[in-house]
């Protein structure tokens, strides 16, 4: 990755001190919950890595998948979710994976896959109260309960005082360490175990300070401090004591990994398999360790690596191409905020928090730390070095405040420099980070010349389409990840006027950062993933995910014969469904609100899965939406909602756009709804927006065509000839979401419904759509009418 650009030395005083007092003022969180989505197991001497990869099948669950890592993955066992799994830990010959338990509420279950033999059914070795943390070895598993007890399983002879309280924990050869709650200077970590071998490491347990992570291999033990240093104990223990700015360990046979506050991996000991050089310069979540092996979480994409021993080489580093990157929890709890695009991955309003030992990249400088004493002794203290800081805080800043308008005003005369860091400046920062890089970042940044490389120069032959500012290019990072990329292109030709050239340059730049900003506050499955930019030399890229199934466009005009999913009209309705959340999601759930502007099937992505993702936010605003309809006046004069908001030129497609919008130039989120209403018409008739009919002689819109019929009750006459006719069923919702597409496409934007109302009302034309039965003493009669306020009507029919 490409170094952030060197500052003028007094900028970047300035932006220390600033940083500086932050780290003053807020102290480090609380480590977040130690329980990992991916697991390593050893059986048969071959390592099988395990994870929770998103659920093909629902949300509500997950899949849980291993892979024997020998050679070339020859070996794969999917074992079948009945109930969304959150935490896995694996070791010889077994693996454990906890989840909710169906038996009680509010209870988790721990199930034991037996790995020796032919998986099997699993045995239940646990149900009681959620664990917060967990960690396995040998054959030997443990756990924290919430309550803070430490337990362990199928471990006979292990004393742990009930009366202890623990907050993490980690399992080593024989013996098993926790980190006490709330524990007195002198004991912040107790180790037990009944092993003669192990007593080393259980007397050498680090006597005072205070600590958050532990980990343990073999004889030996690592923890990290509150302050993110690390100390080591044990036979053969790693002499790293004292090495600070580290998040979390993984402790391997011949050395031992550590995942840094700002993402990256470093690795410690003679032997020991470091990240190769594909794989170093990344980001990552989480880091893991078996015998000589190590695999760990990409921050960018999700995906699981893994490195050394001699199960991995540069054929199969990549073991799962995306897994669960923590644990589910309610978003609420999130102290240090969320991952992004976590909360498509996880039921309901869940998501995967960010670890809070990341918030903070910069260590608690060592003088901090004062010596123990009297409390009295020790607030005076810390009253002095708060005062002193403070006074030298205050003239520091006091200088530096002069010192800030020459460093603008530089800054401004150099043409063009520093471009990543008017890039970053753009971008948001997620919920609980006051930063632009590591795992609380929102996009990674790329090079122009790794971008050049992935796609062969913008080879022509790679081009896949084209967007709001550019085309766009199917390219393959260094990394084996398949991806789409969009380069902005001057469009400003030599034949151009002198005047026109400039504008066009904005207008390229404008729809650049319009997308940058919209695509970093997105966080939803129906929207598509940015993935990282690059503002390099003039050039302005983008780089999303790749979406393998192209536009609806293409698959519903330009594909013959057209796709399965898009073939039968359940498939259309679900596509429908799935844009229109993606709107929904940033109609009511950004903040603030993003309106797209340019809602076309052209702009609706279709996933390997079939899975529908808005994209191309080139000339998407950032404004609040329109409130209450209600009396707001009528004809040409704009309601007064719509008067206070920002008057911006007019931008869309000919034959989505908004005709309201074009007249009135005010723009509010019913625009949006038009747009897609066209879209639903688009979608029922299998007609270009725009084209000639059988009984016009020029071309027409798509509404003059379909609306008339469907409001004369003739919505057979607009449905797609290609498609299979449909049954009873279907066309009951065809009709509805007809009526549906008529409202859309309104011309007061008042009159429009709102897009959670259309999404309440095509949810219900899909669930029409099926002939099943709700139960066996229920039979649901589907009501589906105009004003999609009306519910299934269950009717007893015992």
């Amino acid at each position: 990755m490409r170094p952030p650009p060197q500052l003028p030395p007094p900028c970047a005083l300035l932006l220390f001190s600033v940083f500086f007092l932050l780290l003053l003022l807020l102290p480090r969180p609380a480590a977040a919950s130690a329980l990992a989505t991916f697991a390593m197991a050893k059986a048969d001497e071959t390592t099988i890595v395990c994870g929770l990869l998103p659920s093909a099948s629902s949300q509500d669950l997950v899949d849980l998948n291993c892979t024997a890592a020998g050679g070339d993955h020859e070996r794969q066992e999917t074992y079948p979710s009945t109930h969304p799994f959150s935490a896995l830990a694996g070791g010889e010959d077994f693996l454990c994976a906890v989840g909710p338990s169906s038996a009680r509420k509010d209870a988790v279950d721990m199930r034991w896959w037996d790995l020796s033999r032919n998986p099997g059914r699993p045995k239940r070795v646990y149900l009681g109260p959620p664990l917060r943390a967990l960690d396995s070895s040998g054959y030997r598993v443990c756990g924290v309960l919430a309550t803070g007890e430490l337990h362990c399983w199928r471990w006979r002879g292990v004393a742990i005082p009930a009366a202890l309280r623990f907050v993490a924990v980690a399992v080593g050869k024989g013996f098993v360490c926790g980190i006490v709650k709330d524990s007195s200077p002198t004991t912040p970590i107790r180790c037990f175990g009944n092993d003669t071998e192990n007593m080393e490491a259980v007397r050498a347990a680090p006597r005072g300070g205070s600590y958050d992570v532990v980990a343990a291999s073999g004889q030996r033990a690592c923890a990290l401090s509150t302050g993110g240093a690390i100390s080591c104990w044990g036979s053969d223990a790693p002499k790293l004591n004292g090495t600070a700015g580290y998040a979390a360990l993984a402790l391997g046979e011949s050395g031992v990994c550590g995942l840094r506050t700002n993402g990256t991996i470093r690795c410690f000991g003679e032997g020991v398999a470091k990240p190769p050089d594909v794989l170093a310069g990344f980001q990552y979540i989480d880091v893991q360790a078996q015998g000589d092996a190590f695999c760990a979480v990409l921050m960018a994409n999700y995906s699981l690596v893994c490195w050394g021993g001699h199960e991995f080489n540069a054929t199969n580093r990549l073991v799962f191409p995306r897994v669960l990157p923590g644990p589910c929890v309610p978003m609420s709890s999130c102290q240090c905020g969320v991952l992004p695009g976590s909360a498509s991955l996880c039921a309901g309003e869940r998501c995967i928090c960010v670890d809070c030992a990341f918030e903070l990249n910069v260590a608690v400088p060592k003088a901090a730390a004062l010596p123990s004493g009297k409390n009295s002794a020790r607030r005076k203290a810390i009253i002095w070095v708060a005062v002193a800081a403070g006074a030298f805080l205050l003239l520091a800043v006091a200088f530096q405040l002069a010192l800030f308008l020459w460093c603008r005003r530089r800054r401004r005369g150099k043409d063009g420099a520093d471009e990543l860091g008017a890039l970053q400046s753009l971008m948001p920062p997620r919920l609980g980070s006051s930063r632009s890089k590591g795992p609380g970042s929102v996009v990674e940044h790329f090079t122009l010349d790794t971008l050049r490389a992935a796609t062969e120069g913008f080879d022509d032959e790679r081009r896949i389409g084209s967007g709001s500012f550019g085309s766009v290019y199917r390219g393959t990072l260094p990394d084996g990840r398949v991806v789409a990329i969009k380069r902005a292109e001057d469009h400003a030709t030599k034949s151009s006027s002198s005047t026109a050239r400039p504008a066009r340059r904005r207008d390229r730049e404008t729809a650049f950062n319009s997308e940058l900003i919209a695509l970093a506050r997105a966080n939803h499955k129906n929207i598509v993933c940015l993935l990282g930019c690059c503002a390099q030399s003039g050039e302005r890229v983008l780089v999303y995910e790749f979406m393998m199934n192209g536009t609806l466009h293409d698959q519903l005009h330009d594909r013959s014969p057209m796709a399965a999913p898009v073939m039968s009209w359940r498939g259309r309705l679900t596509i429908a469904l799935g844009a229109a959340r993606g709107i929904e999601y940033m109609h009511v759930y950004a903040v603030p609100p993003i309106i797209h502007r340019d809602v076309k099937s052209a702009n609706i992505l279709l996933d390997d899965s079939w899975t529908a993702k808005i994209a191309d936010f080139g000339l998407s605003s950032v404004l609040e939406p329109a409130g209450d309809c209600e009396d707001n006046g009528s004809g040409d004069n704009p309601p007064p909602q719509q008067q206070q908001q920002q008057t911006i030129y007019t931008g869309g497609t000919v034959g989505y756009m908004d005709p309201e919008y074009y007249r009135l130039q005010h723009l509010t989120d019913k625009s949006d709804v038009y747009s897609f209403g066209v879209v639903l018409l688009e979608l029922m008739s299998g007609c270009r927006v725009v084209q000639r009919y059988a009984e016009s002689v020029t071309p027409k819109n798509v509404v003059e065509f379909t609306v008339p019929h469907i409001l004369a009750d003739d919505v057979a006459r607009v449905l797609d000839p290609r498609l299979p006719a449909p049954t009873p069923h279907e066309a009951e919702a065809l009709a509805y979401v007809g009526y549906l597409a008529a409202d859309c496409v309104g011309p007061v934007g008042c009159d429009r419904p709102s897009m959670t109302e259309v999404v309440d009302a095509l949810e219900r034309a899909l669930a029409a759509t099926s002939t099943a039965p709700v139960s066996r003493s229920v039979t649901a009669r589907r009501v589906l009418s105009r004003s999609g306020t009306d519910q299934f009507d269950l009717t007893d029919t015992d």
